[in-house]
């Protein structure tokens, strides 16, 4: 079987929180990135992912949300392709993928996050037709 991209059933969720924990800057257990991943299928998200066989090598959220600033939006988050997979073009095609996904869902924009020291996804979105509007700020309780 070829390289596919879908949605997962948010039923398998927990599967991507192995690829959540290698993005993860913050150094964050597995367990509680499974505890999270949980969580999150119970609201507007979908979960995109690459398949290599039976094997998950990427992954990316998608939260719907409407905003003043920017109308029906869709934030991706967490994008993450196995560093034994980039440099073949997987992060174009899957983008391409999530472009025709979201098609139908009437948004108007997309939004992302990119953790400050990852250049070479900065550089990404920016060919990608993304632009930089602002910071995105954290502060833990």
């Amino acid at each position: 079987m070829p390289i596919k991209f879908e949605l997962l059933d948010l039923s398998r969720i927990q599967d991507i929180a192995p690829l959540l924990e290698k993005l993860n800057a913050y150094k964050i257990p597995l367990e509680v990135l499974k505890q999270r991943c949980l969580e999150m299928a119970t609201g507007h998200y979908e979960c995109a992912v690459i398949w290599d066989k039976e094997r998950i090598i990427g992954v990316c959220g998608l939260w719907y949300c409407t905003r003043h600033y920017s109308g029906r939006s869709v934030e991706v988050d967490h994008v993450y392709i196995e560093d034994a997979y980039r440099g073949q073009r997987l992060g174009k095609q899957f983008f391409e993928w999530i472009y025709t996904h979201i098609s139908s869902k009437e948004v108007e924009t997309i939004e992302l996050n990119a953790y400050v020291g990852n250049s070479g996804a900065h550089k990404f979105y920016l060919n990608e037709g993304f632009h930089i509007i602002g910071y995105h700020f954290l502060k833990t309780l």
